[in-house]
């Protein structure tokens, strides 16, 4: 049985189920002994759930968040949970000082990460914000700041890391990117011009889409395999700012971020998707992402996030 229907056999799809934590893990997620996984945004919602899972099953995590206090805390609460629930050995998990909203804090991360002198097999684009207004430190629009710019600079700064393991990098997206309806560059440069932050919030994931094909266009051939991924409408934290009782009716039919932690599972570890890439996953199998995912547009946003973080270039990326 493939491990997506085991899962929904012992967890469930719809919302409102309480999971069965990890006894679905020791059947299918495979032994990551000797694995190096960074995740960011690993401190709270789907990132901790998936550190878990990874943890649990013998990878080497290392969670990369803004905050050192909750980062800490997360770590320390992964740990303890692997110990607690699995008999067999567990893996590890350190925390890494990440700002997303800051490049030259995403530069630091990576230059941390890479004096460890360890592999990366997996890297995991996970942390993301929805609904806030504003600009980043280095003045473009907050969401498209952090949900992509950071991130493809993060990845930027561990290409030769990633390439020398043929790892694979999965982008977090959302099926809120079928919303948007083109990219706005000028607009990247200026803050979050409408009320809700939503339109905004579809072109961040939109690009996370385009970033994904290109880095499998530019990779072909390395052994470098990219997925970007919709986990589900799942009750996480970026629904915190919601008032109670209107959270808890909004909710209480969502998926819980074990449920919705499974496709970044599946994409950063199942063998099944090992020679795919450039793909866009919902619920552990292939969707088409939205017609404006061109080769066209992710060209040209990759020039321009380049232009941006000051990429130094790469004869493999051309």
């Amino acid at each position: 049985m493939p491990w997506w229907l085991y899962f929904e056999a012992n967890l469930g799809c719809g919302a409102g189920e309480e999971p069965h934590r990890m006894n679905w893990l020791v059947t299918v997620v495979a032994d990551l002994s000797g694995r190096t996984f960074l995740l960011t945004g690993g401190n709270t919602g789907i990132g901790l759930a998936t550190a878990r899972a990874l943890v649990a099953r013998g990878g080497r995590v290392h969670l990369a968040c803004r905050s050192r206090q909750k980062g800490e805390e997360a770590v320390a609460a992964i740990a303890a949970a692997a110990r607690a629930e699995s008999a067999d050995g567990v893996g590890s998990v350190t925390f890494l000082p990440l700002d997303l909203a800051d490049l030259a804090s995403v530069r630091s991360c990576a230059a941390q990460f890479l004096a460890l002198g360890e592999p990366l097999h997996v890297l995991i684009n996970n942390a993301g914000v929805a609904g806030r207004r504003g600009l980043t430190t280095d003045g473009f629009e907050l969401m498209f700041g952090v949900n992509h710019l950071g991130h493809f600079a993060l990845t930027a700064a561990l290409l030769d890391c990633l390439t020398a393991n043929r790892a694979r990098i999965v982008n977090v997206a959302s099926d809120a990117h079928y919303q948007a309806v083109g990219i706005d560059f000028a607009a990247l440069r200026r803050r979050t011009r409408s009320f809700t932050g939503m339109p905004e919030y579809a072109v961040s994931k939109l690009c996370n889409v385009l970033f994904t094909q290109e880095l499998a266009r530019r990779l072909d051939g390395s052994g470098v395999t990219a997925y970007a991924l919709h986990p589900g409408v799942v009750a996480s934290d970026i629904w915190r700012r919601v008032p109670w009782p209107a959270r808890s009716i909004l909710t209480r039919r969502m998926l819980s971020t074990e449920q919705g932690a499974r496709t970044s599972l599946y994409c950063a570890t199942s063998a099944e998707v090992a020679t795919v890439s450039g793909r866009y996953f919902e619920q552990c199998a292939e969707r088409e992402p939205s017609s404006l995912a061109t080769p066209e547009l992710g060209e040209r946003l990759w020039a321009q996030s380049e232009a941006w973080t000051v990429v130094s270039s790469d004869a493999s990326l051309r």
